[in-house]
């Protein structure tokens, strides 16, 4: 069984208060996100399993702790996924990244797939999907499919912010991966857009309406 976790670091929790504040640009907005991503990589990157190597110091031999196994991928919900990325190659820049496109009919909210490439023996790697939202659920449930199609097994979902009804669906979906949350906020409102929320990432982080 997977779990769900909530960041409680108050770095994060300081720095999302700046992402709701409709008055932050895009270029803070932008930095920050990454900002929050490496915080919340540090937490996840916390349950990955620890083996010793052999490594020569200046000094002597000995035998240091080394990630065990297999490789991370990165894998990003276009577009709003992409601001998510820098933070975490920043704690693992030899990490693949691959890339899944969603959008979301906005009469029936569900999601649309129109792109997905990711990086070689997927099987073989802890993928760690991002997206700065967790609304509806209904991205993440498609997103983790489709990776779990090419035959992961080891899947961590990250997003910033996350209303209750996401966390459901996609728990209830996919029970088996673990959920790390920046904050889990209150509902979504009747546009399906999460409440107090920091209205659309993806627009925020790229300037656009």
């Amino acid at each position: 069984m997977g779990k769900i976790f909530v960041c409680n670091h108050p770095l994060i929790k300081h720095k999302i208060t700046l992402l709701r504040n409709e008055n932050t640009g895009t270029k803070d907005f932008r930095n920050i996100t990454k900002e929050i991503a490496m915080l919340m990589g540090y937490e996840a990157f916390r349950e990955l399993p620890l083996v010793l190597e052999p490594v020569k110091t200046p000094i002597c031999e000995t035998m240091a702790p080394v990630i065990e196994g297999k490789k991370i991928a990165v894998v990003p919900i276009l577009r709003a996924g992409l601001g998510m990325v820098d933070g975490i190659l920043s704690l693992v820049p030899a990490a693949k990244v691959g890339h899944i496109g969603l959008y979301r009919d906005e009469e029936t909210r569900q999601p649309h797939g129109y792109y997905c490439k990711l990086p070689e023996n997927i099987d073989e790697r802890t993928a760690f999907i991002l997206d700065p939202m967790l609304a509806t659920g209904g991205s993440a449930v498609e997103a983790v499919s489709l990776v779990k199609q090419k035959g992961c097994t080891s899947i961590k979902f990250l997003c910033m912010i996350a209303a209750p009804e996401g966390v459901k669906t996609l728990s209830e979906a996919h029970p088996d991966i673990d959920i790390y949350i920046g904050n889990l906020d209150e509902k979504l409102n009747e546009n399906a857009y999460i409440v107090p929320g920091l209205g659309d990432a993806g627009d925020r982080i790229f300037g656009t309406k």
